[in-house]
């Protein structure tokens, strides 16, 4: 008599957001995406028969809830306190993302290293490298502490029964991606894997009140790798941004439970790991050559820090038939909407130049305050005359070529005077309601060509 096998259940998750199909399917049915269709065997055991997940609550009227100001452990460096918020709110989780190399590993060894203490236990687990890697490059940063513990597994099981026995009062897991529940079939780093795993320590982290960095590989896009669910199930978002050819990281934060979305922190790698700076906008600068045309100095606001950044532009003859329009650290898209307005409303003729924009010192700008700084330094580069370089430029730019106005300028006045600006340059509309800064002179403009004529000379 022929044994019965029992079949497995088979079941296929995209790769790009998770939907999940009960046949293979070439075009996934919720992003329209094509053969991103994983299979993968449906677990025996659910995740949610967790004991984290059988917990019996009632519901509680809003005005009867006991509230008090979230208390939080405040770090060692103060740029990293300030993009989470003010510190590391209890039984928060917090995802960090970065390119490969660019120093998410040496930023958590620092800062678990420098809150572990005897009433502060820290366990730091590694999926990625054994202790002793792990140990080196403790020992190349200068970190050693008694109450810093390192634990190489990728195991979810195995992880929480250590969290369990040590009960710490930080976690980082290093790896999202490495670790894996072996009730899965599909490999660590698969979309079921991440969710999964990610879910049980979000259960811990509640439970416990135990705050839980997780660090998260990125695609060759840019984006956090594994499902999009991923970036809803966790409290804080942080993006570690730079070059590894340079020496500036920036932590900017992207969705924070807690505090602002707009915050940055900005750190140097030195050969004793990653140093916070307190003044970027100094840093930024220090490099500027100030007789050189197609460069001028804008502000922009990160969060509630006004930040000067140093934007370059080079005009120079195509040699193809289409020209090249690069931007380094602005939107590429932002960059064609300027030059149309520059070509349409002052006449620049820009169709057969290459046009090449750079944020100095890898920053990247998202604020629209930078439009009119960038279309003077395109138009000093494309006239070979030098910006005044003693001038700060703010404004956004319109599609009609008109300059609107941009929030809180007089805290961008301030930080331009602390720095020794001696002119500013600014939209009309701002000037209402001013108060003047006695060290700056304030100029106002309503259109692109009045601003060109006035710092060009």
């Amino acid at each position: 008599m022929p044994v019965k096998v029992k079949k497995e259940k088979i079941r296929y998750v995209c790769q790009s957001c998770g939907f999940v199909s009960l046949r293979w399917m070439g075009k996934c049915g919720e992003c329209n995406s094509w053969n991103s269709l994983v299979e993968e065997l449906v677990p025996q055991h659910s995740v949610r028969s967790s004991k984290y997940a059988h917990r019996a609550v009632s519901p509680i009227q809003l005005s009867q809830v006991d509230f008090d100001e979230e208390q939080r452990i405040v770090t060692h460096s103060q740029e990293f306190d300030r993009v989470l918020g003010g510190g590391i709110v209890f039984g928060s989780v917090i995802l960090l993302g970065g390119d490969p190399g660019i120093g998410k590993s040496t930023l958590m060894l620092q800062e678990g290293a420098a809150l572990a203490s005897r009433d502060f236990p820290v366990l730091f687990v590694s999926g990625e490298e054994s202790v002793r890697q792990t140990k080196l490059r403790a020992a190349r940063l200068g970190i050693n502490s008694e109450h810093f513990y390192i634990l190489a597994e990728t195991n979810v099981n195995e992880i929480i029964g250590h969290i369990e026995k040590l009960q710490p009062k930080l976690v980082i897991i290093d790896s999202i991606q490495t670790v894996y529940q072996p009730d899965f079939e599909s490999s660590p780093g698969s979309i079921s894997q991440v969710r999964d795993c990610a879910f049980q320590f979000v259960q811990i982290a509640k439970n416990q009140n135990i705050p839980i960095f997780l660090v998260g590989h990125v695609t060759k896009e840019g984006y956090l790798a594994g499902p999009k669910v991923l970036e809803h199930m966790v409290d804080v978002l942080l993006q570690f941004e730079g070059d590894r050819n340079q020496f500036y990281r920036i932590l900017r934060s992207v969705k924070n439970r807690f505090g602002s979305t707009r915050e940055i922190g900005v750190f140097e790698m030195t050969e004793k790991g990653l140093e916070e700076v307190q003044n970027p906008s100094a840093v930024f600068l220090e490099q500027r050559k100030e007789n050189i045309s197609g460069s001028s100095v804008i502000c922009t606001l990160e969060g509630t820090r006004p930040i000067l950044v140093e934007i370059q532009a080079l005009v120079t003859p195509t040699s193809f038939g289409m020209p090249q329009r690069t931007a380094t650290g602005i939107d590429n898209k932002r960059l064609a909407l300027l030059l149309a307005v520059l070509e349409k409303r002052v006449g620049l003729r820009l169709g057969m130049f290459d046009v090449f924009v750079n944020a100095a010192g890898g920053v990247r700008i998202e604020e629209p305050s930078a439009d009119l700084g960038i279309l003077i330094s395109i138009a000093s580069s494309f006239k070979d005359y030098v910006v005044d370089p003693h001038a700060i430029i703010v404004g956004e730019v319109g599609l009609g070529g008109e300059i609107r106005a941009v929030p809180q300028v007089e805290k961008r006045l301030d930080e331009a005077a602390k720095l020794g600006f001696q002119r500013a340059l600014i939209p009309k509309f701002n000037l209402k309601g001013l108060t003047q800064n006695g060290s700056l002179k304030i100029t106002g403009v309503d259109k692109v060509e009045e601003a060109i004529e006035e710092v060009l000379n």
